[in-house]
């Protein structure tokens, strides 16, 4: 038992350097990438990396379903995306301010909003079925469609585009590609080696979901996000939180219910539901009220979070 304690502990440790590593190269080769093909850093941020970060909750919830239960499946979607505000955006906004752009607001911030309410409704009922899981991601193919046809629409400016960017090079490229490898690696390790200790002390799989791999698989976004606050990059950090809840309900979910449908437990329509869409709620009047999240505003989030995290405890 000491020796599996040990090693799942060293996992941990092993995750948490592995993420931090690929959440410094990520952000570094996005910003240069953004600059390259002339885009401002929050569309790559919700559209790329968002979706990127998004393979870990993906992985999770399809090897969940398939070899456990969709408990765990929907405990990551739902924990992870409750994470993705109450801790990702409200560490970032404590290390600084994070502003939010109008296009942001305007076109993204709607399809959160619409994937929260979609959980909810199909998630009534205590299941969700393959129809339901394919609306998802005709609704997820209509918000990719949406944005591609946007994206010549946001465009830096002349005047904010640096003279020394050159479009595309592949060292950028190279440091997205083992960013986000580092960060799917680094979030494994960090998941099993905490599932496995969880799971060890007697925690059911549906507080193992909500906790361990929603908080395992919400790291790829705490990573990149409290990165991209660190160097100013405030408008990235947000983006790929939005966009990241938008694939995590659209995509992930949707996938797992085509492969199998979903079961939601009472307790779940209840209470982790709500309070996902409680989040999701007050982020936006946060985020509408100045178009900015102020350190208040990230500690209110990070305090909620933790208030959650504490009402899960058996």
């Amino acid at each position: 038992m000491l020796s599996e304690t040990g090693f799942s502990l060293l996992l941990l440790g092993a995750g948490i350097v592995a993420l931090y590593a690929g959440a410094e190269l990520l952000v570094a080769g996005a910003g240069r990438l953004a600059l390259g093909i002339g885009l401002r850093a929050a569309t790559v941020g919700v559209t790329v990396i968002a979706f990127a970060t998004t393979a870990p909750e993906l992985f999770v919830a399809t090897i969940g379903a398939l070899d456990v239960s969709t408990d765990i499946g929907l405990g990551a979607v739902v924990g992870s995306n409750i994470a993705n505000v109450g801790l990702v955006l409200g560490v970032s906004a404590l290390i600084k301010p994070l502003s939010v752009g109008e296009i942001v607001m305007k076109r993204h911030v709607p399809f959160m909003a619409i994937a929260a309410l979609l959980l909810v409704a199909f998630g009534a009922n205590g299941r969700i079925g393959r129809l339901e899981g394919a609306i998802f991601l005709l609704v997820l193919a209509g918000f990719t469609a949406y944005l591609l046809y946007y994206v010549n629409a946001d465009p830096m400016p002349a005047e904010e585009t640096p003279e020394s960017s050159g479009g595309v090079s592949v060292r950028d490229v190279a440091l997205v590609g083992g960013g986000l490898l580092a960060l799917v690696v680094g979030s494994r390790w960090l998941v099993s080696g905490g599932t496995d200790l969880l799971l060890a002390f007697g925690f059911s799989e549906l507080f193992v979901g909500l906790t361990v791999l929603a908080l395992g698989t919400s790291l790829p976004e705490l990573a990149a996000s409290a990165i991209g606050a660190l160097r100013g990059q405030t408008e990235f950090a947000v983006g790929n939180v939005v966009g990241s809840n938008i694939y995590n309900v659209l995509a992930v979910l949707g996938i797992v219910a085509l492969i199998t449908p979903i079961e939601v437990a009472a307790s779940t329509i209840r209470f982790e539901i709500p309070v996902l869409v409680g989040f999701t709620v007050v982020l936006i009047g946060m985020m509408g009220y100045g178009r900015r999240l102020t350190r208040l505003d990230g500690a209110t989030l990070l305090a909620a979070y933790l208030g959650f995290v504490y009402l899960l405890v058996p």
